[in-house]
């Protein structure tokens, strides 16, 4: 199964944040955030921080897509 963070995305640019901010405000790193980009799987430990920063719950900002369809 795939991670699809366009959800994250679009929730960054409602809240006017750029990554950058992101990363400052749930204390995680720039690489994370780059796994993200490339819609590679993060640790929960990272999900939780970027939830608890953004106030919203992990399905505001991730989808699991299933290995036949295309992210």
């Amino acid at each position: 199964m795939g991670v699809s963070y366009k959800k994250l995305w679009k929730l960054l640019i409602d809240k006017d944040m750029k990554k950058k901010d992101l990363c400052k405000a749930a204390d995680v790193s720039t690489s994370s955030i780059a796994k993200m980009g490339r819609g590679e799987s993060v640790s929960m430990d990272v999900m939780i921080r970027i939830c608890h920063a953004l106030e919203c719950n992990i399905g505001d900002v991730m989808d699991i897509i299933p290995y036949t369809e295309k992210p």
